[in-house]
């Protein structure tokens, strides 16, 4: 059975982690008038994130305004148009998601840099998942959200031949690329959520990118 809407515990976690980090945004201008508008911008993309969170992958500016509690001319104040506000808030999460991935140490034994890795990006991919679903509808005429989405792509692969250095140092050029790309699309959004729909929990669909990164770098 596909999955729904509802949170597991990893969503929970995820979820917990960015409505904690809220107010963590750029420092708020001192400004009355600049720190009411940064505000009334940061209430505009919760407001959006929530309707993701719960299913509405493609909410009118009525819904968003009212989620919001502003008036729908806010909205376009702010941020101009509808896709302005999709690029904002995709920059915001990815942001966000990334800061959440510690650094791995590549002396580590690989045990552990799987673990780790494999770890972080269960969370992240999860956490994104409303927001990366909602994007697609709308990135084929977005040049925006395409270039946030490939900046997001392109941290995720620098990860993967930072922490992996050691092995694939020990491959030649051709292998070494074709195992960066096997890691990085069994690591990217596209799998999991090919996992998460198919019916699989996080922590089995945890379980098979660790099966896969654990392929590609054995003996």
């Amino acid at each position: 059975m596909a999955t729904t809407g509802k949170r597991t515990s990893t969503k929970a976690t995820a979820v917990s982690a960015r409505d904690a980090e809220t107010d963590a945004e750029a420092p708020i201008p001192t400004d009355g008038r600049a720190a009411r508008a940064q505000k009334t911008r940061t209430a505009i993309v919760d407001a959006l994130l929530s309707l993701l969170d719960e299913g509405d992958l493609q909410p009118p500016a009525t819904r968003i305004a009212k989620r919001a509690g502003i008036s729908l001319r806010l909205i376009y104040h702010h941020f101009g148009d509808l896709e302005s506000l999709y690029r904002a808030t995709a920059n915001r999460e990815a942001e966000r998601a990334a800061a959440m991935a510690d650094a791995i140490d590549p002396s580590l034994a690989l045990d552990e840099r799987i673990a780790g890795v494999v770890a972080q990006r269960a969370l992240m991919l999860e956490w994104i998942t409303p927001v990366r679903r909602a994007a697609l509808l709308q990135e084929p005429f977005s040049p925006g959200l395409t270039a946030a989405r490939d900046a997001f792509y392109a941290i995720g692969e620098e990860q993967i031949r930072e922490v992996f250095g050691p092995e694939l140092a020990e491959l030649d050029h051709a292998r070494r690329e074709a195992v960066v790309s096997a890691l990085h699309g069994t690591l990217s959004w596209g799998c999991w959520n090919d996992l998460r729909i198919s019916g699989r929990d996080p922590e089995s669909a945890a379980a098979a990118l660790d099966a896969c990164v654990r392929a590609l770098l054995g003996p």
